[in-house]
């Protein structure tokens, strides 16, 4: 069941591959909406996510037609399009389900069609724009060498400069407090986002290729090391996950794709039946439960929900919350959109995804699909110049990008966190590392050498 190359399948392993994700899928799409339900009944009093037995129907069908749409999934080939993209589909599932019970009174129908027509914009291009741009810049193995042992300088640096700013070790209930008192510079905000998220987890995949397990770790242990300084959630869990992703990256990557939100969602909703039966207790629950199905998956979907409300009575912002668009469109708002939220709503700063960000804050819901697209049309880009590479690569190093995207907008996840950094490093990456599987980078380096010196000495006889 592993999927090693982008090579075509034969066609008995192609479908039960393809039997596997649909089972998979619609495992995910019932757990989901389960989720949702117990998320209502834990967090009623914050009034955002809610539930009635009496409009179940109505939410069923509203889910219907989009549960459908995940046959996509099984068909499409992966790709770091077909990562972010099941991502932003799960999103846009809770949303759906959730608009049926919302409490903010907008033109639900319009906000359910303009995300299933968000999600379609999005995925036509993030699904099947995948062929390869050819490699004009490639960096040498050797040079491939230096860039990892530089990023780990790198790491140690920031780790270094970020302590003398902010060091400090705090749990995940008085992180939030602790973070609205970080004061960095700009270049430490921008190293403490593109190094954690973009560099470190592409030496990771670059060591973890080679079966350089030290260095692996090490580029972990710094990752680990960001949260003192950058005191976000993602940091902290981030070098989890990615060890996550590396069990995972054994299956088929579509399937490992499917598990990476499965099982942790899967998970919660045991605790949920455990905590209810009284086999455990309420924070022994609610720690994972709310991190996970709350937070992580359920909370995306309720922002798409809030700025549909929000802008169903205010002005678009016609994308000038764009720093480098700011000075050229006239905006309605001097705070950031999350701050904006955070004034209205009482419910923390507020970010959300480009579904939200992109689109409906900057057009509408209306012409938000068409925002979206374009969005679409970027993270096909990181699809052409990947190609190539193997999938459990692919996973490896842009694993962090697809929660990112649930709650930061594109544009700010492209420039502060580092993906379009990565995407570059993944076109001039040499393929010839691969060539021979894992650990193949050093013997083929070995192999010209040796190679060398024998035609060497066939010459000189």
């Amino acid at each position: 069941m592993s999927e090693v190359s982008d090579r075509p399948l034969s066609f008995p392993v192609r479908s039960r591959v393809q039997l596997w994700l649909g089972t998979l899928l619609g495992l995910h799409i019932v757990a989901c909406c389960l989720s949702l339900i117990f998320v209502a009944e834990f967090y009623a009093y914050l009034k955002l996510i809610m539930f009635d037995t009496t409009r179940l129907y109505g939410a069923i069908m509203m889910v219907a037609p989009f549960a459908a749409a995940s046959a996509l999934f099984v068909f499409a080939r992966f790709s770091f399009g077909y990562f972010v993209g099941f991502y932003l589909y799960t999103m846009v599932l809770g949303y759906l389900w959730l608009a049926e019970f919302s409490l903010f009174r907008y033109d639900h129908l319009l906000g359910a069609i303009s995300a299933f027509s968000c999600a379609s914009a999005f995925l036509a291009p993030a699904l099947f724009l995948t062929s390869p741009i050819k490699q004009r810049l490639v960096l040498s193995e050797p040079a491939l060498d230096r860039l990892l042992s530089f990023i780990l300088v790198l790491g140690t640096a920031v780790v270094i400069t970020g302590a003398i700013y902010n060091f400090r070790f705090v749990g995940l209930a008085e992180m939030y407090s602790a973070r609205s008192e970080l004061d960095l510079p700009a270049f430490m905000r921008y190293a403490i986002g593109i190094t954690p998220n973009a560099l470190l987890p592409f030496a990771f995949a670059c060591f973890v290729t080679r079966r350089n397990h030290r260095r692996a770790a090490a580029a972990l242990l710094l990752m680990l090391l960001c949260y003192p300084i950058a005191l976000t959630k993602l940091t902290l869990l981030a070098p989890f996950w990615l060890l996550l992703l590396t069990l995972l990256s054994r299956f088929n990557p579509r399937i490992a794709v499917v598990l990476s939100l499965f099982l942790p969602l899967s998970t919660g909703l045991a605790l949920s039946a455990l905590y209810k039966s009284g086999a455990i207790s309420y924070q022994h629950f609610i720690e994972w439960f709310g991190s996970i199905n709350f937070r992580m998956i359920a909370f995306p979907s309720a922002a798409i929900d809030v700025y549909n409300d929000f802008f169903s009575r205010h002005d678009y912002t016609y994308f000038c919350q764009i720093s480098f668009l700011k000075p050229f469109v006239q905006c309605p708002y001097s705070d950031p959109l999350s701050i904006v939220m955070a004034k209205n709503y009482q419910l923390g700063n507020l970010n959300a995804s480009l579904f939200a960000t992109e689109g409906i804050a900057s057009v509408g819901p209306l012409l938000a699909p068409f925002a979206v697209l374009a969005c679409g049309f970027v993270v096909a880009l990181g699809n052409r110049l990947s190609a190539g590479l193997p999938p459990s690569f692919v996973l490896l190093s842009g694993g962090v990008f697809p929660q990112l995207l649930l709650n930061v907008p594109l544009t700010t996840t492209l420039l502060t966190n580092g993906a379009a950094l990565l995407f570059l490093l993944w076109y001039v990456t040499p393929r010839t590392m691969f060539e021979h599987g894992a650990g193949s980078f050093s013997r083929t380096r070995i192999n010209k050498q040796l190679l060398n010196f024998c035609l060497k000495l066939y010459i000189r006889r």
